[in-house]
């Protein structure tokens, strides 16, 4: 596609140029109102160019709008095709081939998806703010546990000292 070929790159880039400003100013045809184009690409020979449009359209109104929209774009291919030929100053002017352009819609679709998990993340953080264990906060043991039996840390180092204490005074009586 495009991304090999440098110069089909920037002969994309001026036929989507062409055409957008076409269909503003020379194409007088409502269908063709919210139309935008998105995209174009040319094969490496520059032989064929899809155009990928989309249109904002009216609430319920996208399929009806958008099968008009195609229908001008199909009737007005001859006269775009040979506008770009004339600003682009080819010896071949690339075929056009109109696509609608789905990746606005799905990208709409993904967001409302990202929207409602936001919200179940939410509800889930409120639901852990006021939840309690079931057990113990911390059912695992600690060395703070003796603390419980009425020894402390201490208690504990101070055995190992009197059992150091024994064993010097052991030695000293010898």
């Amino acid at each position: 596609m495009a991304g090999t070929n440098p110069r089909a790159v920037r002969i994309s880039a001026l036929i989507q140029r062409v055409i957008a400003s076409s269909i503003e100013s020379q194409l007088h045809d409502q269908r063709l109102q919210g139309v935008t184009i998105t995209d174009v690409r040319v094969t490496n020979d520059l032989q064929i160019a899809h155009v990928f449009w989309t249109q904002l359209g009216q609430e319920g109104h996208e399929q009806g709008e958008r099968k008009r929209a195609q229908q001008a774009l199909n009737q007005a291919k001859g006269r775009l095709r040979s506008l770009v030929g004339t600003k682009a100053g080819l010896r071949l002017t690339p075929q056009l081939r109109f696509q609608f352009d789905e990746v606005p819609q799905e990208a709409t679709e993904i967001e409302d998806i990202l929207v409602a998990a936001r919200k179940r993340d939410e509800a889930l953080a409120d639901l852990r703010s006021t939840a309690s264990y079931a057990g113990d906060e911390d059912p695992y043991r600690h060395d703070d546990d003796n603390d419980e039996t009425g020894q402390g840390e201490d208690a504990i180092e101070n055995e190992g000292e009197d059992a150091g204490d024994d064993n010097a005074s052991s030695i000293s009586h010898r």
